[in-house]
């Protein structure tokens, strides 16, 4: 939990209207921190905005299934574009594939964390008998 708090608060927020928004990068955390930070932001926000370039795309569009399948989110809006970047090596500019899923909460949203938290609780304490 303390990487997740560590990683929501060393987090680069571009658009400062967007404090739900995770941009997500293919090489820098593992696959279930982005998970675990896209269920605490529903938490406090009761959406999520999950963002990615490039290669990065596999990435969010795996998270967003796996809150999904877990029926933990829903989808409200996908939205694909490309957006140009500049080639600092060869000076010229790049074409790269952006994708931003608008995720929100699911009714059982709160329910759910609340067993998992549960389930965390119990297994702590037969951990320390």
């Amino acid at each position: 939990m303390e990487e997740i708090t560590e990683g929501v608060n060393n987090l680069r927020v571009i658009d400062s209207n967007k404090e739900n928004r995770i941009q997500v990068s293919n090489t820098k955390k593992p696959l279930f921190f982005y998970v675990n930070l896209a269920k605490r932001y529903m938490q406090q926000h009761n959406e999520v905005e999950l963002s990615a370039l490039g290669m990065a795309i596999a990435t969010v569009v795996t998270v967003a299934e796996i809150l999904k399948n877990n029926g933990l989110a829903v989808e409200k809006k996908i939205m694909t574009s490309t957006i140009d970047m500049k080639d600092e090596s060869r000076g010229r500019s790049l074409q790269k594939a952006k994708i931003e899923i608008l995720l929100g909460k699911t009714e059982s949203f709160d329910e759910l964390m609340a067993a998992a938290a549960e389930e965390r609780d119990v297994g702590d304490g037969e951990a320390q008998s």
